[in-house]
C-alpha cells in the first residue's frame, strides 16, 4: 500500500476556500472506494504546508487519476483546478510513501 500526500500552502484569508476544494478531493476519492482524509497541521515548521490531502493507494497507477479527477465531471475539472491554483502560494508538494 502507498500513501500519497499533497501539501498546500495558502494565505489565511483563503483557508476556507482551500478547505472546500480539498474536501471535494476527499469526497471524490471516497466515492471511488479509496481511504482519503484532509489533514490540518496544528503546528508547522518554517515553510510548512497549511493544509494536506492524503489518500491510500493500492497501486501507484492510481496516482494519475487522483490528480485529474478533482471531484467533479471531466468538463468541470479544469475550472476546479484553475480556481484552486489561483489561491495557492506555490504548487502543491507531493509526497509518495510506501507503507511497510
Amino acid at each position: 500500500m502507498y500513501l500519497a500526500r499533497f501539501s498546500y500552502d495558502v494565505l489565511p484569508a483563503n483557508r476556507q476556500d482551500a478547505l472546500g476544494f480539498i474536501r471535494r478531493e476527499v469526497e471524490a476519492a471516497r466515492r471511488e472506494g479509496l481511504n482519503a482524509r484532509l489533514l490540518v497541521p496544528l503546528t508547522r515548521g518554517q515553510g510548512g504546508a497549511a493544509l494536506q490531502f492524503e489518500v491510500e493507494l493500492t497501486s501507484l497507477d492510481q496516482l494519475e487519476g487522483i490528480r485529474h479527477r478533482g471531484g467533479s465531471p471531466a468538463e468541470e475539472t479544469g475550472d476546479w483546478m484553475r480556481a484552486f491554483s489561483e489561491i495557492l502560494l506555490a504548487p502543491p508538494a507531493v509526497e509518495i510513501l510506501r507503507v511497510d
